[in-house]
């Protein structure tokens, strides 16, 4: 697959909608990409650059920036063996080693059936339990070969699909939460498609009055406050 399907698409625009200028959406946006298709392509990353007024270069160059991104195919399983200095100490070598011979492939590599990809990973914030990798974000502690061996039968028999989903799904819990930006953005590129109508709430609020727990005259709005951006909030000096 390459660009947004139908559906995504309109996840895409949802999410959008909920930040004032659509480019501060980029790397939601691209973590839904990769949902979509395991890493970011070609393609993919030029419609997202479409739907928030970027190009394609300047959405390859955020996505190229962080370590969670892959603009390459990479296996169903991302195992990530942590070498760092804790980690280090319990024998992350060694269970790397062993992760290299059990899956036949180098940190970087993919396994022939696509299943699994190995990487050599820096802190994973995990020390009180190490060593530890994680596998699709998911993290895995006390990690020694055998239990390693574990995980990963349990993985390929598909045994832990309740705990690990297939790589690029960081959250299954669909965000519903969030004040949606008022009207099309200050750019005019993405935003709420015009011809999409949401559901209506369950219970409408009368109009105007502010939500449960929001006190009168709290300033909802969003305002820019640095100097290289304070022009967007208008005249005279920003809030």
């Amino acid at each position: 697959m390459a660009r947004l399907t139908p559906h995504n698409e309109q996840r895409a625009r949802d999410l959008i909608a909920v930040y004032p200028h659509p480019r501060s959406a980029l790397i939601p946006l691209l973590h839904l990409l990769q949902e979509q298709d395991g890493h970011l392509t070609a393609d993919g990353m030029e419609h997202v650059g479409e739907l928030v007024g970027l190009e394609a270069a300047e959405v390859r160059g955020t996505a190229s920036f962080y370590d969670m991104f892959h603009t390459e195919p990479v296996g169903k399983y991302l195992v990530a063996v942590c070498t760092n200095i804790a980690c280090l100490l319990q024998g992350a070598y060694e269970l790397l080693e062993h992760a290299e011979e059990r899956l036949g492939v180098a940190p970087g590599g993919t396994t022939p059936d696509g299943l699994f990809t190995l990487e050599d990973a820096e802190c994973l914030a995990l020390c009180g339990n190490a060593p530890c990798l994680t596998v699709n974000w998911r993290f895995f502690g006390d990690v020694d070969r055998e239990r390693f061996d574990e995980i990963i039968r349990r993985l390929a028999a598909g045994e832990l699909d309740g705990e690990v989903p297939p790589h690029g799904t960081l959250a299954r819990v669909r965000r519903t939460v969030g004040v949606p930006a008022a009207g099309v953005s200050v750019h005019g590129a993405g935003g709420p498609d015009p011809e999409y109508v949401p559901a209506p709430p369950a219970e409408s609020a009368e109009p105007g009055a502010p939500a449960d727990g929001v006190a009168d005259g709290v300033d909802l709005e969003t305002h820019a406050t640095t100097p290289a951006v304070a022009s967007l909030d208008g005249p005279g000096e920003p809030s």
